[in-house]
Parts: structure tokens; sequence; C-alpha cells
């Protein structure tokens, strides 16, 4: 196997391995594993949103609105578009499944 980057997730202890160039999110969804919410894959929605605590990474192009310059500065990124160059160390910032289900309504045919 080439090399790969291992990605731990600090609060639950869960590690997977992450190639040169794949994204953490892609990485952390070929593991199964759901500590965040999954939207857009693309950058713009900011369901994906870490904290990258420790190691070095590459970002993608991010929306500003979910991720502004101060934040990325500060860690905190979306994990679709983080790419690393070292081991990292993250943090999952989930969002409120409640706050996203207030979005969305229901309409129902009336007959």
């Amino acid at each position: 196997m080439g090399e790969s980057f291992q990605i731990t997730e600090q609060f639950s202890g869960e590690q997977f391995r992450c190639k040169p160039g794949q994204s953490v999110l892609k990485a952390m969804e070929q593991k199964g594993l759901k500590c965040v919410p999954v939207g857009c894959r693309c950058g713009g929605c900011g369901f994906c949103k870490v904290t990258v605590l420790g190691g070095d990474y590459e970002c993608g192009k991010m929306s500003r609105v979910h991720a502004s310059p101060e934040a990325i500065n500060q860690g905190e990124v979306l994990a679709c578009r983080v790419y690393p160059l070292t081991d990292l160390i993250i943090e999952c910032q989930p969002q409120s499944i409640v706050g996203l289900d207030s979005e969305h309504t229901t309409t129902k045919a009336i007959r």
C-alpha cells in the first residue's frame, strides 16, 4: 500500500487512513464513519465542518459563509475540501439534525 495519512477524530478516538490528494470526507465515508453530516461535497453547504487540531493540510475552495479566512486560520474547515499533507487530528462538529429539519417543509396535496 502506498503512502497514506492517519486521521484521528479526537473525541471518539476513531482512526482512518486518507490517501494523498483524497479529501478527509471521502476517506471518512470509505471507512463508514458518520461523524459529520454530508451535503454537497463541494465546499458550498458547510455541513461537514471539522476543526483540525494537529497536522498539516491543504484546503480547496470553500464557501466563505461557512469557512471564513479567520475560521480557516483557526483550523475550522470543511472536510470535503481538506487534503492532508501529514497525519491529522480532527474534531468533528456535527450540526443539529433538528436545525436542518426546520429549513425544510413538507406539503400535502389537497384532493
